[in-house]
Parts: structure tokens; sequence; C-alpha cells
């Protein structure tokens, strides 16, 4: 009996002392930040940056230097990742939570490919279960990984007001995953009720796809009439890239992902 509580005290004693080496190592990364050379990349890489405020901007430097230190980036396809490539994703991922507790605890790894790349997909009808293969540009799975083609990741950081970005949609469904399902429900602040998230969101998303159906086009991209899921997806690529435009458009819609992110991007300037 003695020798178990010994032993179990011995690996509890290890397990303490590897998350205070642990929680010490993460400090100094998010201390440390950026260096210049990576400060100008990021910029360079990712113009939405510019306008972000100066007091988020130690905080989000902090959350790229985790993100690359946690997150493994592989190339497929014979695709050679750059430092260039790992500081624009990690950079636009952390945009999405650059003052919020919230963090992609699950992801490890992320895919890169040279283009838009082919996916399997099963789809399920009762007993029935169908295989399609689809050509996509990002994929998100619940607990990584997240998959990308580097030409649209570019091309959605390069035009960074057109409310297209391939990044914020796939990190949107890896924040909307946290809560266990990737339904449009993300995990909410203390301060935010989930009934009036469920009912401001899913009367959003009706008149969405009703607004598609008869063809008009807003600042909320159509691929949102698709679901839920998608719905909140394209709404935070408008809320970081078209925030003046979707607060007068979907003010509520606006107002609570304000509150889920703590930011205010419409009140950012160049």
């Amino acid at each position: 009996m003695w020798i178990f509580l010994l032993v179990l005290a011995a690996a509890m004693g290890a397990w303490g002392l590897w998350r205070w080496s642990k929680q010490r190592r993460r400090a100094a990364l998010f201390e440390q930040g950026l260096s210049d050379t990576e400060r100008a990349i990021v910029v360079d890489e990712v113009p939405l940056v510019r306008r972000l405020p100066t007091d988020l901007r130690a905080g989000f430097e902090g959350r790229i230097a985790l993100f690359r230190h946690q997150v493994d980036f592989v190339g497929c396809n014979g695709l050679e990742v750059t430092r260039e490539m790992e500081l624009s994703i990690a950079a636009q991922a952390c945009l999405i939570v650059v003052n919020s507790d919230i963090w992609y605890d699950h992801l490890s790894t992320i895919l890169i490919y040279p283009g838009a790349f082919k996916s399997r997909q099963a789809e399920q009808n009762g007993y029935i279960v169908t295989e399609r293969e689809t050509v996509r540009v990002g994929e998100s799975w619940e607990r990584g990984p997240v998959v990308l083609s580097w030409p649209h990741v570019e091309q959605g950081a390069e035009d960074d007001t057109d409310g297209q970005n391939v990044v914020l949609h796939e990190f949107a469904h890896q924040l909307d995953a946290l809560s266990g399902d990737t339904d449009g429900i993300p995990l909410l602040s203390r301060d935010q009720s989930p009934e009036d998230w469920i009912r401001i969101f899913g009367d959003a998303h009706d008149a969405h796809t009703r607004s598609v159906e008869r063809g008009h086009k807003g600042v909320i991209d159509p691929y949102g009439a698709l679901g839920p899921e998608e719905f909140f997806a394209v709404a935070v690529e408008a809320f970081f890239e078209r925030p003046k435009q979707l607060h007068h458009e979907a003010a509520d819609v606006y107002a609570q992902l304000s509150a889920l992110l703590r930011v205010d991007p419409a009140r950012w300037t160049s």
C-alpha cells in the first residue's frame, strides 16, 4: 500500500512539474512575442492587422508566438512551408481570439496545399451512406486538422475588405467546435444569453436564406445559407473584414459577435 502511495505521489509530482514547466514556457513565449522581422512579415502578409488598436497588439503578437509553438504546419503535394506562410496563417487565426480567453486547445496540425484540394465526405440518409468527392479551398475538423489552400489564404488576406477570408472562415469553425458541436452555437461569454444567441442567429440565418433564394446579395456571403454553422463562419468573415457594413445590415448579429470575441472592429481605423 505504501509503495503504491509513494508511486502515486511521485507521478502526481512529475505531472505537476510538467504542468508548471508548460505554463512557464507558454508565459515566456507570450511575453516574447514577435521579432521585428516577424512583425514586418505579419503586417505585409495580413493588411487587416494594420487596423488593430495599439492596446491589442502585444497580446496579438504573444498569441501568434503561442500558436506557432503549438501547431505543426505541414506542406502537402510537394509544398514547402515558409516562415511567411506560418506567420500569415497564425496571424489571421489569432485575430479572431485577439482579446478573448478562447483558445484552439485541441489543434495541433495545419495542412497546407499548393492549391484547391479534393476531399471525400460521407452523407447519410437513413440507412444509406453516400460518399462524394468535392474540391475545397479550406476544411476544418472538430479536433483538427485545419486544411488550407495556400493561394486562397494569400488571396483572402490580401483583400481585407471583401468579406471573404478562408482562414477566418475555417477558424470560426474551430471556435464553433469548442462547444462540442459545429452547429453555429459556440461557447459564449458569461454575460451572453444562449437564448438570445439562438434567437438572433436563427432569425438572421432564416432571413439570409430567404434573401439568397431571391437572388439578393448582402454583406454576409451567400454560402451562409447552407446551414447555421456556415452562417456563423461567414458572419465572422464579415465581422472582421466588413464590420461597418455588418453593423449596418445586421446590428444584432454584430453585437453578439462583438460580445463573444470582445472586440469592436467597426471602430478600428487604418
